[in-house]
C-alpha cells in the first residue's frame, strides 16, 4: 500500500506518523514544498519579538529526524504540480533541480494549507512590505527588523496573528500603528468584548486605526514607506506586516476536479474524505459542517489540523471508522497582561445565521478575592433561550482565562446546557479558584435568566440608551467617577426606604458595578410590584471600554467628514 501526502506542518506530518503507526509496511512519501517538515508556526510571532530566543526551539521534527523515527520518504523542496486521480498519482517537481516525474498511490491526503492575502493594491511590492506564514517569512522579517534600524512599524489586520505582531513588535521598542478595516479588533469577538482588548492595547501604546482601510503604498519622506488609508490620512513607515487573513489553497485540489465548497475550501465529509473516494484533505484548506449552525465553514487552527490528520490516517487505513465532529473555533491570544479567548458561536454571527439566543455577562476573580494576586475575569455566554444549550463563549482576563474556556470549549461541543455550568465541579483551592467557580457563577446568571427571575438588558452604544428611568445602584462615591447619561443614583442599601421616588408602572433600567448589585435592586422591586424591570448584565464595567471605544470611533469618522463651506 502506498500513501502519498502533499504538505506537511501540522496536519500532514501528524498524517504521515499515525500512517506508520497503523500500517508499518505501507510506503509513505511526504512532499513539502519549503524546507522544514514539522514547525511551531504559532510561535513565530514570539520568535520575531525575541521572546524565544532560539530559532531551533520552533522546529518539533526534522526532515531527517522523521526519515529516521518513522521510516517515511520526506522529500522538502519538492512541488507537487498536479493529480490526476484516473490514473491515481501526482506529478511533482524538485525545486532543487528541476526534475519533474510522476508518483501513483492507492490513497492521497491533502494538506495543502492556506495562503496568506497579499491584495492588489498600488505599491504592494514594495521592500518592506511582508506576510508571516512559514519561516522563511519570519527569517526575513527578523533580518530586516535588525538590519535596516526600523523604528515604526504597523500591523494591518487586527487578526490573532495581527495582535500578537503588534505586542511583540512594542516588546522590541518598535512604535506600533495598527490598522484594521473593521470596527473592531479580533472579528471573532462581539464587540462589547473587543473594546476591552483595545483599551489595553492604546494602554499599551499601539495607535489603532479603526474602520479604516489602506488604500496604497509609496515612498515615504523620513522613512522608506508611506501608507495612505481611506480616511485621507497618511503614516510614514519603516515596515509593514501585512496581517489581513489567510485562504485556502485549493488550486491542486480544484484542478483534479475535487469538489469546492461554498467557503472556498475542500469539501470533504465527516471522514475528511474529498468527493474523490481516494482522496482525503486536512488543515487550513478544507471546509466542513460547522456543529453548531449547520453551515460549511472553513478554520484555521493548528489544534483542529493536528487532531484532523490523526482521523485521516486512520479512515485511510482501516477504512472510514472515526468520524470527524467539526471544529467550534475554540481559540486563545495573549494580548500584553491580558488574555483572550473564545469558543462556539459569537452573538453577531449567531444572529446572522438566524438562531435565537440569549447573552449574559458575568465578572468575577480568578480565584479566591482573599487570596493575593486574583484579577477579573468577564465571561459573556450566548445560549438557547429555549432548552439553555451553550452556543458560545467569550473571555477576557488573566491568568485562569485558558482552562476556563477549555472546559467551556467541551461543554459546547458536546452540546451541553447551562445546567452543565451551574454543576460544574472544579478543583478548589484559593490559589487556583473560589467555591464557586467563574463558570459555576455565568451558569447562575443564566440560569436564573431561564427561569426569568433574572430580566436582562444589554447595553450597545450605536443603539442608544432604553427608553424608560435609569438607576444606578452604585455608591455615590463610585456614581461620581462615571455613569451612564440620565442616570439616577439610588444606592442599594438605600433602595428600599426611597422606592416611593420611583413610579411602579415606568420600565426601571438598573445597573451596577459587575452585575450583582443590580440582580438585587431587581429582585427587590420585582418582589415591590415594580414588575417590569431590568439589570444590565454584566454592569459598568464591562459596557464602558465598549462605550469610550464607541464615541472615540464617532469621533474619527467626525474627523473624516469633509466640511461644509457656507457660500
Amino acid at each position: 500500500m502506498r500513501y502519498l501526502i502533499i504538505g506537511a506542518v501540522a496536519g500532514g506530518a501528524s498524517a504521515a506518523a499515525r500512517l506508520r503507526r497503523n500500517d508499518e509496511h505501507a510506503e509513505i512519501i511526504l512532499f513539502e514544498r519549503g524546507s522544514h517538515v514539522s514547525y511551531a508556526n504559532c510561535g513565530l510571532p514570539y520568535y520575531i519579538g525575541s521572546v524565544i530566543k532560539n530559532r531551533d526551539d520552533l522546529f518539533v521534527q526534522t526532515a531527517e529526524a522523521f526519515r529516521q523515527r518513522f521510516n517515511i520518504d520526506v522529500r522538502v523542496k519538492t512541488e507537487v504540480l498536479s493529480i490526476n486521480p484516473t490514473q491515481k498519482s501526482i506529478l511533482a517537481r524538485n525545486l532543487i533541480t528541476g526534475e519533474e516525474y510522476n508518483v501513483s498511490y492507492d490513497k492521497l491526503l491533502l494538506s495543502p494549507g492556506a495562503d496568506a492575502i497579499r491584495p492588489p493594491l498600488p505599491g504592494i511590492n514594495r521592500e518592506g512590505i511582508f506576510t508571516l506564514r512559514n519561516v522563511r517569512d519570519t527569517d526575513f522579517i527578523k533580518a530586516y527588523v535588525n538590519e535596516k534600524s526600523v523604528r515604526k512599524v504597523a500591523v494591518v489586520g487586527a487578526g490573532f496573528i495581527g495582535l500578537e505582531m503588534a505586542e511583540n513588535l512594542r516588546h522590541l521598542g518598535k512604535e506600533v500603528s495598527l490598522i484594521e478595516m473593521g470596527n473592531q479588533v479580533m472579528a471573532p469577538l462581539d464587540y462589547t468584548m473587543a473594546a476591552q482588548v483595545q483599551e489595553t492595547l492604546r494602554k499599551e501604546g499601539v495607535q489603532l486605526y479603526l474602520g479604516q482601510a489602506v488604500q496604497r503604498f509609496d515612498a515615504g519622506t523620513d522613512h522608506p514607506l508611506r501608507v495612505e488609508l481611506n480616511s485621507g490620512k497618511s503614516l510614514e513607515l519603516d515596515l509593514v506586516l501585512l496581517s489581513i487573513g489567510v485562504k485556502p489553497e485549493t488550486k491542486l485540489a480544484s484542478e483534479a476536479g475535487l469538489a469546492i465548497g461554498n467557503a472556498r475550501g475542500i469539501l470533504v465529509n465527516e471522514f475528511l474524505q474529498t468527493s474523490n473516494p481516494d482522496i482525503y484533505a486536512v488543515g487550513d484548506a478544507i471546509e466542513f459542517i460547522n456543529p453548531i449552525t449547520g453551515i460549511s465553514m472553513n478554520t484555521y487552527l493548528a489544534g483542529p489540523a493536528n487532531k484532523q490528520g490523526r482521523l485521516a490516517a486512520d479512515n485511510m487505513v482501516d477504512g472510514n471508522k472515526s468520524p470527524y465532529s467539526g471544529s467550534i473555533n475554540t481559540a486563545i491570544v495573549k494580548v500584553f497582561n491580558q488574555t483572550v479567548a473564545t469558543t462556539g458561536m459569537a452573538s453577531k454571527h449567531l444572529k446572522a445565521a438566524g438562531i435565537p439566543h440569549v447573552v449574559s455577562y458575568t465578572r468575577s476573580g480568578s480565584h479566591a478575592g482573599y487570596f493575593p494576586g486574583a484579577r477579573q475575569m468577564n465571561i459573556q455566554l450566548a445560549f438557547s433561550p429555549d432548552n439553555g444549550r451553550v452556543l458560545g463563549a467569550q473571555i477576557v482576563g488573566g491568568e485562569g482565562v485558558d482552562k476556563r474556556i477549555d472546559v467551556l470549549s467541551e461543554i459546547i461541543k458536546n452540546q451541553g446546557t447551562i445546567r452543565h455550568l451551574t454543576e460544574f465541579e472544579q478543583a478548589y483551592a484559593p490559589p487556583f479558584s473560589s467555591a464557586k467557580d467563574p463558570i459555576n457563577m455565568a451558569g447562575f446568571v443564566a440560569e436564573n435568566i431561564l427561569k426569568g427571575k433574572h430580566r436582562i438588558w444589554n447595553y450597545f452604544p450605536e443603539e442608544g440608551l432604553p427608553k424608560g428611568l435609569l438607576i444606578d445602584v452604585r455608591t455615590p462615591e463610585e456614581f461620581s467617577h462615571g455613569a451612564l447619561q440620565h442616570a439616577q443614583n439610588i444606592p442599594l442599601d438605600d433602595l428600599r426606604s426611597r422606592m416611593h421616588e420611583l413610579n411602579p408602572n415606568e420600565p426601571i433600567f438598573i445597573y451596577c458595578q459587575s452585575g450583582l448589585r443590580g440582580y438585587l435592586a431587581q429582585r427587590i422591586l420585582t418582589q415591590h410590584g415594580f414588575l417590569e424591570t431590568f439589570n444590565l448584565s454584566g454592569g459598568y464595567a464591562t459596557y464602558h471600554p465598549a462605550f469610550a471605544e464607541f464615541q472615540s470611533l464617532q469621533s474619527e469618522k467626525e474627523k473624516q467628514q469633509p466640511v461644509a463651506l457656507g457660500v
